[in-house]
């Protein structure tokens, strides 16, 4: 690492960039990301500098008191190598302090988190392809009076509660929609999705039924078209069969790992769960 490198914590348009080389490297975010990235936690985007120049990024997102969630770990081509994005990992958990941490990180890091102190918890798989179109009658669009149910259900499926990310995530926006499926005893089931670099991303989604979950998917089809990316965790093996009978093609995996006591594995009936980024969790 060379003596003039410099860690400290990223500016709202460096997240912008940080997006734009997440981009580069394939993993695809949404148009409109950084806005509601940046709403979960100002203080939770780190870069290092090598005499000036950008070199790598990480983000150590604190959701909650005590749990925090590590994303978009990157070093430049050009600067990989030297230690310096390991550097920059160790001045970006000091931000977690004591907090469990979760990642989902590329399978052949493992290895490497680990040695900082990351157990293996499950893996996520990413599913993309096109899907029919078919709108719902029971689909609407989420209103503001919705979102702190939303956040609950979320909550509920995922383990942990994120209600300054989600909050701004459920949130309408030019590129990014939520929508929710009226059951006749409540929200039966509901879903975001928001056009990316390529293609639409749906995530999270939560649903009581496979059939719930197929008619949000559709849904988000026909209003947004595709092709479609659902991010689904192990534990959500029913979305993972409805994915293949989908003929939507399973794509990289990652795996979950946390750094403390895993968040417990949430109640999403019937495991019908998309995780919401593999950013931010």
């Amino acid at each position: 690492m060379t003596p003039n490198t410099e860690f400290r914590t990223a500016t709202r348009d460096e997240l912008e960039t940080i997006l734009d080389w997440a981009a580069e490297e394939g993993w695809n975010p949404g148009l409109e990301d950084a806005a509601a990235f940046w709403r979960a936690d100002p203080e939770g985007f780190f870069v290092a500098s090598v005499d000036g120049e950008l070199a790598a990024a990480i983000s150590v997102v604190t959701h909650t008191a005590d749990f925090a969630f590590l994303g978009l770990y990157i070093a430049r081509p050009a600067f990989r190598g030297q230690g310096i994005g390991y550097g920059l990992w160790q001045h970006a958990l000091k931000h977690a302090g004591a907090h469990v941490v979760g990642l989902d990180g590329v399978p052949d890091q493992q290895e490497n988190y680990a040695a900082s102190g990351f157990d293996l918890f499950s893996a996520t798989t990413r599913f993309t392809g096109e899907v029919a179109a078919r709108e719902s009658d029971n689909v609407r669009v989420a209103t503001p009076e919705d979102v702190a149910a939303l956040i609950d259900l979320e909550a509920a499926a995922s383990g942990v509660r994120k209600p300054a990310y989600l909050g701004a995530w459920f949130a309408s926006a030019e590129s990014r929609q939520t929508w929710v499926m009226q059951g006749t005893d409540g929200v039966a089931g509901f879903c975001t999705a928001r056009r990316c670099r390529e293609g639409v991303k749906i995530g999270p989604l939560w649903a009581r039924s496979e059939a719930d979950a197929l008619a949000l998917i559709a849904h988000v089809a026909a209003q947004m078209g595709g092709p479609l990316t659902l991010d689904v965790p192990d534990p959500s093996a029913p979305l993972k069969a409805l994915c293949q009978a989908l003929g939507l093609t399973p794509g990289f995996a990652t795996a979950r790992m946390y750094r403390g006591t895993p968040v417990p594995v949430g109640d999403a009936p019937g495991g019908y769960f998309a995780v919401s980024t593999l950013e931010l969790g």
